[in-house]
């Protein structure tokens, strides 16, 4: 690993060397520890924690990966917030006019606006505040948490911890509690001393520790390891609820399982529901996705590289992708080239005008002879033309198809002249009620014209203001009619308006048939939906 000694070893040193890496590596052996006392993760290849001989490292590191040679002149250090650097007795000229401190002016004063600022007091002088600037590198602009003091957050940790300690000391002073009442009540109504000392035994053993009845914060030391993580904590951290693919099928002669790797290629349930199905086998992952892709730019950086190009997929896959990038451009371009040249050579006959329908299956030049009998003796007869449906097909104990009868706009069986497709054959005795039921409606249609009487027309009546029919003899005077109705809205306005109406208001009970008509007409019907639109 990480050492920096380049001496010969015997073959029983470096096989020494060798178990000791492994054991580092599996956790059973503490770290290496480099001149800092840091711990060197074991995993760590040894091309890269082998430090150069040039530089004559004595002790094993890993100093030389890390950016050794730092610039004076940058600093990671922060602003010293809050502090003061000097205090005047009284006011200095071209200090803050407001709290008197030089480091600022009466614009940025960040203090209250005194009634009379200490240009003209001279009391209470601010303190100069430390005024800094720092040059900083790189990550020092961008460090998020540059100057975040982590002391301040202890506090937030202790108040979590008070809250968790007094939420156990509840619940074990309810649990106590609980079985201490059931002891009691047990102890009451056997009433013997040995059921007695057993419920005292019962509530001892109440008095557990919370690490013992809490199972799941139980954890398992380790040895101290990078490797093995250095907080020390062993979880099982595998979901319980989720089956074992090794037990998705427990048929011997189901998907092999390699406990080894872990791995199950195939389908462990290959006559399942595709849509229920939550794991297809793992080369279900190497056939989807991007892992085909993958597959592909590995085979053409072989097939390159066989063909003496300069291509490795692992040494540099920036490049070979690249490449393959360019090749399926390449292909394409080639591809339309090709496809151009043949239409450019034969012609497209997809994109010509399609032949006349009367000429695709008209007569043609070919020669049939026949027999007497119709049977063909040279040459061949001319297929008729097949439609992709179904052709001949009755259903229902029809004995035509749909479509073969026409009338009145419809379409329908011939066999027995009816319009609905789903309808079940009636043959002649159908046709015949159609026939009959047709001409008893034509004849109740002719003798309801015939004795149909002509509709006097009614008189409107107009309804009276009283709810009645207005009398014979009631005239209403027009003059008077358009007085009533000025005042009724006259009325109606001083209802709206308190203001507008008088101290001395004169009452009349005379009420004429104007006055009633003219509050008919004005009066707002409710259930009329044009109310809002009058006045």
């Amino acid at each position: 690993m990480a050492t920096a000694s380049v001496a010969f070893k015997s073959r029983e040193d470096h096989r020494k060397q060798m178990e000791l890496e492994e054991a580092r590596k599996a956790g059973l052996a503490p770290a290496e520890v480099d001149e800092d006392g840091k711990e060197i993760n074991p995993h760590i290849p040894q091309y890269m924690s082998s430090a150069p001989w040039y530089l004559n490292a004595e002790r094993p590191s890993l100093k030389h990966q890390r950016k050794w040679k730092s610039d004076p002149n940058y600093t990671k250090s922060w602003y010293d917030r809050g502090a003061k650097i000097f205090q005047a007795d009284k006011y200095r000229k071209g200090a803050c006019e407001n709290c008197g401190a030089m480091t600022h002016t009466s614009k940025a004063c960040m203090e209250r606006p005194r009634k009379l600022g200490a240009k003209w007091t001279s009391k209470n002088i601010a303190p100069d505040e430390k005024i800094e600037t720092f040059e900083l590198d790189y990550d020092g602009k961008r460090d998020r948490w540059n100057g975040y003091d982590a002391a301040s957050y202890a506090h937030v940790i202790d108040r979590y911890e008070a809250r968790d300690e007094a939420r156990k000391k509840y619940l074990k002073e309810q649990q106590l509690k609980k079985l201490e009442e059931k002891n009691n009540t047990e102890a009451a109504e056997e009433g013997s001393d040995d059921e007695d000392n057993e419920d005292g035994l019962k509530v001892d053993e109440a008095k557990v520790d919370e690490s013992k009845q809490m199972d799941f914060a139980k954890v398992e030391k380790r040895v101290r390891t990078t490797g093995g993580g250095s907080t020390g904590t062993v979880r099982n951290l595998r979901i319980r609820e989720d089956t074992a693919k090794y037990l998705l099928n427990l048929d011997v002669n189901s998907a092999h399982y390699d406990p080894k790797t872990r791995s199950m290629r195939e389908d462990p349930l290959p006559d399942m529901d595709p849509n229920e199905k939550f794991y297809a086998g793992d080369n279900q992952n190497r056939v989807s996705g991007q892992a085909l892709e993958f597959k592909q730019l590995n085979i053409h950086a072989w097939e390159a590289f066989d063909k003496g190009n300069d291509v490795h997929m692992q040494a540099a896959p920036s490049q070979a992708e690249l490449l393959f990038k360019n090749f399926q451009i390449n292909k394409e371009k080639l591809k339309s080239k090709v496809k151009e040249t043949i239409l450019e050579e034969y012609g497209n006959a997809a994109a010509e005008d399609p032949l006349p329908r009367e000429l695709l299956l008209g007569q043609s030049e070919r020669e049939v002879e026949y027999d007497r009998a119709g049977r063909v003796i040279k040459g061949q007869e001319m297929a008729l033309p097949k439609s992709k449906y179904e052709e001949d097909v009755y259903i229902n104990n029809h004995t035509t198809v749909w479509g073969s009868w026409w009338k009145d706009h419809q379409w329908g069986y011939r066999c027995c002249k009816q319009f609905v497709r789903n309808s079940y054959c009636t043959g002649a005795a159908g046709i015949e009620a159609a026939e009959a039921a047709a001409d008893l409606m034509k004849a109740n249609i002719a003798r309801k014209e015939a004795t149909e009487d002509v509709i006097a027309p009614t008189e409107e009546k107009q309804p009276a203001t009283w709810g009645t029919d207005i009398p014979d003899d009631l005239v209403l005077d027009q003059e008077k009619l358009a007085e009533a109705l000025k005042k009724e809205d006259k009325r109606r306005k001083e209802e709206k308006d308190e203001r507008k109406r008088k101290y001395n208001v004169k009452w009349n009970d005379d009420v004429t048939a104007e006055d009633m008509e003219a509050y008919r007409m004005k009066r707002v019907h409710h259930d009329d939906p044009m109310k809002d639109f009058l006045n």
